[in-house]
């Protein structure tokens, strides 16, 4: 019996089959909201600025996974190549999780490169390192947390340059809002459709515990109002620093650095509400100071003392400033216990916080203190910390590297 005419019969059941299973309507398709799906018009950016927990990435894996069929040439850019490999690619809500069996054909987490059944190629790029966008050309992008991006700027500009490909080529944003002049930018850009969103509006998709006890503890405050209900938070009257003065004393590199000295504001209690600041700063040839690096970590003693020496032999950094008052002898003890022949300079606070806050926030004002690239995080605090309210970690730790640096401190301890 000839069983060729079955097998072609089977085959093309099969085909159809899969052609049905591509077609069908994906979860996504079924439930995502209104305010997650790809808006009509004519737009080049689709600007999500949105609290934690609210889609954001779900929505920029979707979007992309929509353009594989048109757009053969994609790119992800997130503020580091780990951010867009872990989260973006790999993450519960990125572009592995979310495509059928068969979708993806190739995925080379070390380079960064991913294929689709489609053809289409999605390369990853980290936002901290915008000279390598230049050259790529793209049909589409997905940027995730724009806003956090170290030269958001830069990173954007050589993107765009490259997004030149097909006949509408267009990019998705995804990212929590912070009063960056990007950000400011793209909204009041006629080409941008903007969407907002607060953690609130996926709440039935959010554990219970993640309301009872993250939310119910920032609601209502500053830092609840961005991180939650995404809202763009402008300066805060009566803080020391103000966006804008560190908008003007932002640059790209430092010229010559003749000192590099690492600020630790040790996180002594690992229950506490609290972070390890660690921040790298320079003493320019040219007689200003320059922010290099942001390294602060929310950990347990052993590993913030790992990240310190670590940081302190990355930058080749000349001397570790340590707060004594939390610790005492401890933080010493901690850091030695991982590189025995660290330079620690024990500083004792003997000064109240504000006293030694205003004469570092009166160097920006001077133009005196510049920031290489950008560092959100700490940026925030800057921009919003009252005197009178409990200093935060990486402000402290910010203070102290600064201070030292122009040889102010006046109460310390010295070890080499």
């Amino acid at each position: 019996m000839n069983s060729a005419p079955l097998l072609k019969v089977k085959a093309a059941a099969l085909l159809e089959l899969r052609r049905r299973e591509q077609d069908a309507p994906t979860w996504f398709d079924s439930y995502a909201r209104p305010n997650q799906r790809p808006p009509g018009g004519d737009w080049r950016t689709w600007l999500i600025l949105a609290g934690r927990g609210w889609g954001k990435t779900r929505t920029g894996a979707e979007w992309l996974r929509s353009q594989r069929e048109t757009a053969p040439r994609m790119a992800i850019i997130a503020p580091t190549f780990a951010d867009a490999r872990d989260t973006c690619v790999e993450g519960e809500s990125g572009l592995r999780a979310i495509c059928r069996e068969g979708e993806i054909t190739k995925w080379n987490r070390s380079l960064g490169e991913l294929e689709f059944s489609s053809g289409a190629r999605v390369k990853l790029f980290s936002g901290d390192q915008p000279d390598r966008l230049r050259g790529p050309q793209h049909y589409a992008i997905w940027f995730d947390e724009l806003a956090a991006f170290k030269y958001a700027q830069q990173a954007w500009d050589m993107a765009m340059f490259g997004l030149r490909l097909g006949d509408n080529p267009r990019a998705i944003v995804t990212t929590t809002p912070r009063p960056v002049p990007l950000i400011r930018r793209l909204l009041t850009d006629a080409t941008t459709h903007v969407t907002k969103g607060s953690t609130y509006d996926n709440r039935a998709n959010l554990a219970p515990a993640f309301f009872a006890e993250i939310v119910s503890r920032y609601e209502g405050t500053r830092l609840g109002r961005q991180e939650l209900e995404a809202e763009l938070l402008e300066d805060v009257e009566g803080a020391l620093w103000t966006r804008t003065n560190l908008e003007e004393n932002r640059v790209v590199n430092c010229p010559d650095p003749v000192t590099i000295v690492i600020g630790v504001d040790p996180k002594v209690n690992a229950g506490a509400d609290s972070e390890t600041g660690i921040v790298v700063a320079a003493a320019g040839s040219d007689g200003k100071y320059y922010v290099l690096d942001d390294a602060s970590i929310n950990d347990v003693p052993e590993r913030w003392a790992r990240q310190v020496v670590s940081t302190y032999h990355k930058w080749k950094a000349d001397r570790i400033i340590v707060e004594r008052n939390q610790g005492g002898d401890m933080v010493a003890a901690m850091l030695r216990a991982v590189d025995a022949h660290l330079p620690i300079t024990e500083v004792y606070a003997t000064k109240g916080k504000y006293t030694r806050a205003e004469p570092v926030s009166a160097l920006y004002e001077q133009g005196r203190v510049k920031h290489v690239g950008a560092f959100p995080k700490l940026e925030d605090q800057l921009c919003t910390w009252m005197p009178g309210e409990d200093s935060p970690d990486r402000l402290d730790a910010l203070v102290w590297a600064v201070t030292n640096l122009t040889g102010r401190v006046t109460s310390y301890v010295d070890f080499v």
